[in-house]
């Protein structure tokens, strides 16, 4: 992984530093947030936001700014896989704004940080 990866997966682990049920494990050259074995988030090379939403979700979100379907290794992803570019995710804000959007779609509605 690098730099910029890293420091995604930093500002993640600070975000979800309250969730024990949160697993971190490195997968494809990602570090992955899981919750209940199912991805949330990853952190990729470059600074990319990995995220899992729902195909439903994913379908209308793809077409925010600095989001695409994700592409792993030569293979396009369903549309329930985004990456989100590091300018679309500058803010803490903005990064809440992805880590809410992937534990409603997975069901987990519980969201540390927020009260």
């Amino acid at each position: 992984m690098d730099a910029a990866g890293n420091e995604l997966a930093d500002r993640i682990r600070a975000l979800l530093s309250a969730d024990v049920e949160i697993e971190e494990r490195r997968m494809f050259g990602t570090r992955a947030f899981l919750d209940d074995g199912h991805i949330l988030l990853g952190a990729r090379p470059g600074g990319v936001l990995l995220v899992r939403v729902d195909d439903e979700n994913g379908a209308a979100l793809v077409t925010r700014a600095g989001v695409a379907r994700a592409i792993m290794g030569s293979r396009t992803m369903s549309s329930g896989w985004l990456d989100v570019a590091p300018e679309a995710i500058e803010g803490d804000d903005d990064l809440m704004f992805w880590l809410d959007v992937a534990r409603e779609s997975s069901g987990s509605t519980e969201s540390p940080g927020r009260t």
